[in-house]
């Protein structure tokens, strides 16, 4: 497959794919004899793997130093096991930060529809005004 199907796939830029080659988020991938990049099943799936892992938030760092231990081979089994837990408490953290701030902004919407059906702009007593956190 060429690079610009690759693209195309994922919704990435050719210059992503190239980083994660040069950079290691990716192992290389396959070329033609005359040096164009030829994209095997494999290769396709190591990037929807980076591209799934990166929309979700984990670090470049982590991605790079998984694919090493892959490489490297089976003793490696148990280091790439706890590399995605550490990625996976990364993201879980980061998700709860989004759904903390979805939650501050549902209740702000709330009022502002209240306010639109009545007219006036009233904030609960336990809500402030600017932020939305219990005044103290």
């Amino acid at each position: 497959m060429t690079i610009k199907a690759v693209c195309s796939k994922f919704n990435v830029s050719p210059d992503t794919l190239r980083y994660y080659e040069r950079v290691g988020v990716i192992p290389e991938v396959h070329r033609t004899s005359g040096g164009i990049r030829d994209y095997t099943e494999d290769d396709i799936k190591w990037v929807e793997t980076a591209t799934c892992f990166r929309s979700a938030g984990m670090p470049i760092e982590l991605l790079i130093e998984y694919v090493r231990l892959f490489r490297e081979g089976d003793h490696t089994i148990k280091a790439r096991c706890e590399l995605l837990k550490e990625a996976r408490d990364l993201i879980l953290a980061e998700r709860r930060k989004i759904d903390d701030a979805l939650e501050k902004m549902d209740g702000k919407i709330k009022v502002y529809e209240r306010a639109v059906e009545t007219g006036r702009l009233e904030w609960d007593d336990n809500s402030c005004c600017c932020c939305n956190k219990s005044k103290e």
